[in-house]
């Protein structure tokens, strides 16, 4: 029963859509009407600029964490920070207040990471940060910082479950980017640059 509260906990908070609800709360549109039509952070950040984008991250982080971090006070169980983990990184990408759609798991999975493996977020978030400045690319980021987490995970000796959990939520990340792996590919992908919500039409 705890697992089923704890997946249900974490599925509920990671499905709060956050980029949705404060584009609108702040520059009146709705963010799934413009850029690549997604409610996370890169897309936010394109289309009404970092300042907006750098809240997106932040709540899209802590709703993940805020979940894990109540059960991890009750529970102290490692198995069960995992399946809450895995509701709010379900939740965020295939949201109960969006039709079961939602992001891409990025933001959310870095946020689980900081709180339950620190050692593994600074690591891929470096590798993601130094990708994304040279290539401009932040979906390349994103997907090989995905692919590091269930490696660094194992490197720095996490327990086992926490492995599992970084090797399934990497794979969600990496299916979640199946159209940016396809423009990467062809070459068509866009680079990242700041947009500016003055210049859209309402």
């Amino acid at each position: 029963m705890h697992y089923v509260l704890g997946f249900a906990l974490g599925h509920v908070c990671g499905s709060v859509p956050s980029g949705l609800w404060l584009v609108q709360a702040l520059h009146g549109i709705d963010i799934r009407n413009y850029g690549s039509k997604n409610i996370g952070t890169t897309n936010v950040f394109r289309t009404v600029g970092p300042s907006t984008a750098v809240m997106v991250l932040l709540c899209d982080m802590l709703k993940g964490i805020i979940a894990v971090a109540l059960v991890n006070h009750f529970f102290h169980n490692p198995e069960l920070d995992v399946v809450t983990a895995l509701g709010a990184l379900l939740g965020h990408n295939y949201s109960v207040f969006l039709g079961f759609k939602g992001g891409k798991g990025v933001a959310t999975g870095l946020g689980l990471l900081v709180f339950l493996m620190p050692k593994v977020a600074g690591t891929v978030f470096l590798v993601w940060l130094v990708l994304v400045l040279i290539t401009r690319y932040v979906s390349l980021g994103s997907i090989v910082a995905a692919i590091l987490t269930p490696i660094m995970s194992w490197y720095f000796a996490y327990p086992c479950a926490y492995i599992i959990l970084g090797a399934i939520a990497g794979f969600f990340v990496v299916l979640r980017h199946k159209d940016n792996i396809g423009r990467l590919l062809s070459g068509t992908e866009s680079k990242i640059k700041p947009g500016n919500a003055k210049n859209l039409p309402k």
